[in-house]
Parts: C-alpha cells; structure tokens; sequence
C-alpha cells in the first residue's frame, strides 16, 4: 500500500512515521526534513492548496493520511483565516485530490467539535457545537472532506500527548522540575491518549478496510486533567523520571482564564473501534505503556 503522509513532524504524524517506515512510504514536512532516518520526505505547504493538490495527483498513493492541522486553540480566535485555511480548505483541497486520485483519505479531527455539555461519552452522531474558532474550523474541515465525495476516515481524538511538541505531559514534567507547587484546572474532563496509539489505531483501521465516515480514536475511561497530573507525577516518582513532585492544588476553570473556552466535559466514545476488533487500553494503562515505551526519551528530556 502506498502511503503519502502530509504532516510527519507532528506528534501523531512521527508516529504514523515510525510505524510505517519501510513500508511504501512518502512523508511531508515544511522544511522537507525527514522526521526519521530511512523515511523519504518532501517539503509541503499545506496551506498551497495547488501544492497539495499536485503531490498528490503526481504521487498516486493508495491512502493519504493527513497529519497535519493548526492547534494552537487560544491564538486561533485572533487567527481564525490561518486556522480555517489550515484545518478547513486544505483538507478539503485533499479530499478533492484524493478522488480524483482515487486515494483513500485520512483525516483527524477532535473533541472540540463538541461544546461539552454532555455527561456521557460523545458518540460520533452526537450533536456538535464547537465553542471557539479552533473547533469551528476543525468541524469545518469535516464537513469539507465528508462532503467530498472521497472515500474518507475522519477520526476524532482527544488530550494527545506523548514526547514530541507541545502537550500536557512534557508542560507538567517541565512545570514540575521549575516549581514546588502547580495549579491544575479540575473541572475539565476528558480521555488522554498517547500519540502512538492514534498511530496504531489508524494503521488498523486502515488494516481492516473501516467502513468510511466518523471514528473516535481515544482511549477509554475519563479523568480530570488535575487527575491526569497526579498519575503523572506518582508514575514519574515511581519510574525514577524525577526525584520529587511538586504539590498539586485543584483550581476551577475560572481561575485560570483562556482566550478559547474549553468543553469542560471531552469525553468520546471509543467503543466503534473496539467492534472492529482494535484493543482500546484504558487510559491508565495506555499511559503506563508510555512511559515503559518512552521512559528514555522523557528522560533525556527532563535531562
């Protein structure tokens, strides 16, 4: 199966990168640095949707996955035509392509299509209601693909993390070595997910030939990102990462105000992918797997 990954650099993109090196692989960054030794990469500006358009009618992949997307929640509601050129009208660039090529497409999106109100996990034919600029474009951009006419794979995450760029994980193992205590919003809900797993989910389901339409590719349970800070702190104490903890305080949302408001509830409904047969870990072990998996990587990090 040949693949064209567009965004290789990103924390989910290095993972697609890493999986499927070897395999019949060309990756996409900026720069055209390749993420990883062994992997062929092409620069690419995702937001030259003729660019996009030309790779992929010059390539001929069988799938195209893309990693790609604006995620900096609170500059997008000063930067909405960056975020929506980005996350909207270049994926609908892909999709446009990818018919035409006769390209399966690949597409992630995320719980901020939702406004959180809900109390229990969002299903994929739950009502959406984005509450920022970064989640309308999200939503936009699913629309866009899904309206296409492509044979597409929309598939939603939530509160990725893992040892490349920004995410929750690194800023609290950064924060925790600079500080002895740290303030962490309680109120906000959701299910982390390790960056590798979305890889592993995505490789499977294109594995098992996924029906096309709207996956949620999180792990299962829920927990506060307070309660996210505390299990990393004591795993990280227990593994040895660091040698002490700072005291954790629990703080509303309100008192830690953002230009973007935040769902206060993101939890999504994994349970499709377990009927095709993908193993969903909880979100403890998924994140113990982490650090028995990177533990040297954060190491180096926290070094």
């Amino acid at each position: 199966m040949k693949t064209l990954l567009i965004g290789a650099n990103g924390q989910v993109g290095y993972e697609l990168a890493a999986r499927l090196a070897g395999a019949d692989l060309l990756a996409t960054t900026r720069s055209g640095v390749a993420p990883l030794d062994g992997v062929t990469c092409v620069a690419l500006d995702v937001g030259d949707r003729g660019a996009l358009r030309s790779l992929i009618l010059d390539c001929r992949p069988d799938v195209v996955i893309n990693a790609s997307a604006y995620t900096a929640v609170d500059r997008a509601e000063s930067e909405s035509e960056l975020a929506f050129r980005i996350n909207a009208e270049a994926p609908a660039a892909m999709a446009t392509a990818c018919l035409e090529a006769g390209a399966r497409l690949v597409h992630y999106s995320t719980d901020y299509v939702f406004d959180g109100t809900a109390r229990s996990p969002y299903r994929t034919d739950s009502a959406v209601s984005p509450l920022g600029v970064y989640g309308r474009s999200k939503r936009a951009g699913e629309v866009a693909v899904l309206a296409s006419g492509a044979d597409v794979l929309v598939l939603r995450t939530a509160w990725v993390y893992g040892t490349r760029g920004q995410n929750f994980l690194r800023t609290m193992l950064r924060l925790g070595r600079e500080r002895d205590e740290l303030r962490v919003v309680d109120d906000q809900v959701g299910c982390p997910t390790p960056a590798w797993f979305v890889a592993a989910a995505t490789a499977q389901l294109l594995e098992r030939a996924a029906p096309a339409g709207i996956h949620h590719a999180v792990t299962r349970g829920q927990v506060s990102w307070f309660g996210f800070a505390e299990a990393i702190f004591v795993t990280a104490l227990e593994r040895g990462l660091i040698a002490r903890a700072p005291t954790l305080v629990p703080i509303p949302s309100s008192a830690y105000p953002t230009p973007a408001r935040r769902p206060d509830y993101s939890v999504l409904d994994s349970g499709g992918l377990a009927a095709l047969g993908i193993d969903v870990p909880d979100w403890r072990d998924a994140f113990r797997h982490t650090l028995d998996r990177d533990g040297d990587a954060l190491a180096r990090l926290l070094g």
